[in-house]
């Protein structure tokens, strides 16, 4: 495994808006692991406001959660495995279930924390848990199934 690359840098062919280092227009989000968690930070630009100027739309906050678990399952896959990253054969997931608890409003001005945890994994699936903070609150807590799916899925038809 490669620690000083983020999951998503080490994920060949990932265009995903919310993660995807191949996808120029997305958020670009980077996440590594910090002992059994996977942990990114995130900075929100204005454009990314809900009604209010100052707080981050949620879709956006869905996106951030459901994005970190994905990746988090995938690079749990491949630690299990002692395989690196995005080595062959291939390993990817898709969401199968996605579940935001919104706490409090999330503010834009501040750097964001998103971490995540494998709960349990069981054949093509792994559950996961993710909270969002921002100054130290939790703002957001995701419940995410991710399931594993065939290279195949990745292949332009």
């Amino acid at each position: 495994m490669d620690a000083t690359r983020s999951f998503q840098e080490q994920m060949p062919g990932n265009h995903c808006w919310g993660c995807g280092p191949d996808n120029p227009d997305g958020l670009q989000l980077q996440s590594r692991w910090d002992g059994d968690d996977a942990i990114a930070i995130w900075q929100p630009r204005p454009e990314h406001m809900a009604g209010p100027r100052h707080i981050l739309f949620g879709g956006i906050i869905a996106a951030l959660i459901d994005c970190h678990s994905i990746c988090t399952a995938y690079a749990a896959a491949f630690r299990a495995t002692g395989q690196p990253i995005g080595s062959d054969p291939s390993i990817w997931y898709a969401t199968a279930s996605l579940q935001v608890s919104y706490l409090r409003p999330t503010p834009l001005g501040t750097p964001l924390t998103i971490r995540a945890r494998v709960v349990e994994t069981a054949g093509r699936r792994t559950n996961l848990t993710c909270s969002l903070y921002a100054n130290g609150e939790e703002c957001a807590r995701g419940e995410v199934i991710a399931v594993r799916v065939p290279s195949a899925w990745l292949e332009v038809a």
